[in-house]
């Protein structure tokens, strides 16, 4: 295993770098591209939050993988390379493997323990594999990732100390007032119809306010989300849709505003809220920005009769938030699980280096059979049968043991050198071991097509 991670969060760069380095669907398309075609990786996967951007890929080299992948990550992000460097994390093979892990218990989100995160790695992983960048090691990597989180979340009280961001934003507006008192009877514009803006529609919803609005570049998804609100028996909320172009008038009734979407530049400026609170009659405009890069104009916070939450503003009020006890409890778990996937990891590593051996094995039993029988041409079929069947099981004796015991060595740290002994004691053909590796890769590629394949039927 050669993992390596590259990437920068909350936790590493100021916010404004964040915005600045935050990449569109389109963008990390192109970045996966780019990092395939270049010399170090042989797999990659983008983990795209609102607070991180991070890199995995699968590298035959160190050194050149961190300085390719770096060059990389600030050409598609638009950052300069110097600039962005020193706000980089580099993680490499079992340290990779424990920050993914922790990443996906939501130990390393703005807000400890949320369980968001673990829809933003499924996400990661499904574009790895409709771009087919994602091979065995990172569909085992991701896939386990997840398994951690859900075990995490299950296990322990993680969720006591965490929440989504969605909810910890309203309670930052809320100023310290229980949010579904503050947000009773008020009127919500929500910006956008992903799945966090949806996410916020959906939370403000349970907490009571009288009207939701929702404004999306394309109309089918505000709609569906509308349809979704109004669903009878749900909360009772009164929801409708509306163009982007009428968000200035929208914004003069509203209550609450809450905005996450992909655009690259401002939805809402400084000017458009000045504007709307002064028409609002004494009313204050409570608004939340979820998006990165930012979607609300950080100049709303001298606006008077506004109050603007942002992503930088959840990230200095999250450093006080309490952590709760489970999480040793998680980071326990975190550390139990690296272990066992790096001893799988290197287990499997040696598979193909057995598999080789024993066709080899196969073959000289063949080869002495057929050597055999022109050596004693009078056999019957059950004679010939009695002997194939015995030298066959004298070489499966022999190799039993030596076999199993070294599967299990190859599992412990630096294990990874038995598959190397095994070739050079019985001079295996590399062509061969080579060929039962391709031969996995490839079943990994047939089981992604048909990932993908179910997925765009539901």
């Amino acid at each position: 295993m050669s993992l390596l991670v590259i990437g920068l969060s909350h936790r590493s760069a100021p916010v404004s770098v964040l915005d600045r380095a935050s990449l569109s669907p389109d963008g990390r398309t192109k970045l996966l591209q780019d990092v395939l075609a270049a010399e170090p990786a042989t797999e990659a996967a983008v983990l795209a939050t609102c607070n991180r951007i991070e890199l995995y890929a699968d590298v035959d080299k160190f050194h050149a993988g961190v300085a390719e992948l770096s060059t990389l990550l600030a050409r598609h992000s638009g950052v300069g390379l110097d600039e962005l460097t020193p706000y980089l994390y580099v993680h490499y093979e079992d340290r990779a493997v424990h920050h993914l892990f922790s990443v996906a218990c939501g130990l390393d989100s703005m807000v400890v323990g949320e369980g968001q995160i673990l829809g933003q790695i499924k996400d990661a992983l499904a574009g790895g594999q409709e771009l087919h960048t994602a091979g065995r090691l990172l569909n085992d990597l991701f896939q386990q990732a997840l398994r951690v989180g859900k075990r995490a979340h299950s296990e322990t009280g993680i969720d006591r100390a965490g929440q989504s961001l969605v909810t910890f934003g309203l309670e930052q507006l809320a100023a310290g007032a229980d949010v579904p008192g503050w947000a009773a009877g008020r009127r919500a514009l929500v910006i956008g119809a992903g799945s966090m803006s949806s996410l916020a529609a959906a939370t403000l919803a349970r907490a009571g306010v009288a009207e939701i609005v929702v404004a999306n570049r394309t109309a089918a998804r505000a709609d569906r989300l509308v349809a979704i609100l109004n669903e009878p028996g749900g909360t009772g909320v009164r929801a409708r849709a509306v163009d982007m172009g009428a968000v200035d008038g929208e914004l003069t009734r509203a209550d609450v505003v809450v905005s996450c979407t992909g655009a690259t530049g401002l939805v809402l400026t400084a000017d458009a809220v000045e504007t709307a609170v002064g028409q609002a009659g004494g009313r204050e405009l409570a608004l939340l920005d979820l998006a990165m890069p930012r979607d609300i104009d950080a100049a709303v916070h001298r606006v008077g009769g506004a109050r603007l939450i942002d992503i930088e503003s959840l990230a200095d009020a999250s450093a006080d938030a309490p952590m709760a006890a489970d999480v040793e409890q998680v980071k326990r778990i975190v550390t139990d699980e690296v272990e066992a996937f790096g001893a799988a990891q290197r287990a499997a590593h040696i598979t193909p280096t057995v598999v080789a051996l024993r066709a080899m094995a196969a073959d000289v039993v063949t080869n002495e059979i057929t050597r055999l029988e022109g050596r004693l041409p009078g056999l019957d079929e059950r004679q010939r049968a009695e002997i194939t069947q015995a030298v066959r099981r004298v070489v499966d004796k022999l190799l039993h043991a030596p076999t199993v015991r070294v599967k299990q060595l190859a599992g412990e740290p630096g294990g990874a050198g038995y598959a190397d002994a095994l070739r050079e004691l019985f001079d295996l053909d590399p062509q061969t071991v080579a060929s039962v590796s391709r031969a996995d890769r490839n079943e990994v590629a047939d089981r992604n097509a048909v990932d993908v394949k179910n997925r765009g039927r539901v």
